[in-house]
């Protein structure tokens, strides 16, 4: 048996899948063994190359299905919403609650939202869907003094940008972010149903209200690699024109803050 025959069937089955619908599921091994003549091992990396390449997903407990990935824009102009976001890529989002309590905001976190350590905040676990195919693990913070019926909100909606701007009257844009490529704890590998060598992008932010500055929320999102490709849009803001206000010892944080986007690599 040649040693690229597994590529010979990557090549054939990628062909095939090739237009296929999102979420349409894929041959087993056995079936590639069968179909092709070839040993268990050899329909193995044929799929597993698939799955380097993109093409498929192997959702651990379920099977293998086609591959859709979408852009994932980050930027100031876009709202700080996977809903919207997604909709943009021509994809369909749904949103899962996976658990909504109050809890004292840690100190981490309570310092993303400029509060007091302890202060009252929702705390929201969610799973996030594109095409029905499980994508992202999300926590999210909201002070509870801002939307105090959160929980019951969610019931309703599945954005909490748009609950924040129907309940709590205000306007939310990306305040901060930072994304990184990294192997998720072992919670969220559970969650996303990946093996614990696959690395997924980690988008940390947090959102204020665009009139008064007032920080609104903060996250940190878990999402497969295999699902979307992060891209983050840096514009010019007029906010930024003197160079001190990149200094901490000259910067006002008393002043609502221009937007900030970091990326790392």
């Amino acid at each position: 048996m040649s040693s690229t025959r597994y590529l010979e069937i990557a090549e054939e089955l990628g062909r095939e899948l090739d237009g296929c619908t999102p979420g349409t599921r894929v041959a087993s091994e056995h079936e590639i063994t069968t179909r092709f003549g070839v040993g268990r091992a050899t329909a193995r990396a044929a799929v597993q190359e698939l799955e380097r390449r993109l093409v498929v997903r192997r959702v651990q407990g379920s099977g293998t299905y086609v591959n859709r990935r979408i852009d994932y824009v980050i930027s100031h102009r876009r709202p700080p919403s996977w809903t919207a976001t997604v909709t943009a890529a021509g994809a369909k989002p749904r949103a899962l609650v996976k658990d909504v309590d109050q809890i004292p905001l840690p100190d981490d976190r309570a310092a993303r939202l400029a509060r007091p350590a302890g202060s009252l905040a929702h705390r929201v676990i969610r799973e996030f869907y594109i095409d029905d195919l499980l994508a992202s693990w999300v926590h999210e913070w909201i002070p509870v003094d801002l939307v105090p019926d959160l929980d019951l909100a969610l019931h309703a909606v599945d954005s909490i940008d748009l609950v924040l701007r129907q309940m709590g009257r205000v306007s939310p844009v990306r305040a901060w972010c930072r994304v990184s490529l990294d192997v998720p704890p072992s919670e969220v590998l559970r969650g996303l149903r990946m093996e614990a060598s696959q690395p997924a992008w980690l988008v940390e932010s947090a959102s204020r209200d665009a009139s008064s500055g007032q920080l609104l929320m903060c996250s940190d999102s878990w999402t497969r690699a295999d699902a979307v490709r992060v891209v983050v849009e840096l514009q010019d803001d007029p906010g930024l024109d003197d160079p001190g206000l990149d200094d901490p010892e000259l910067r006002d944080d008393t002043a609502p803050r221009a937007p900030v986007v970091e990326e790392e690599r």
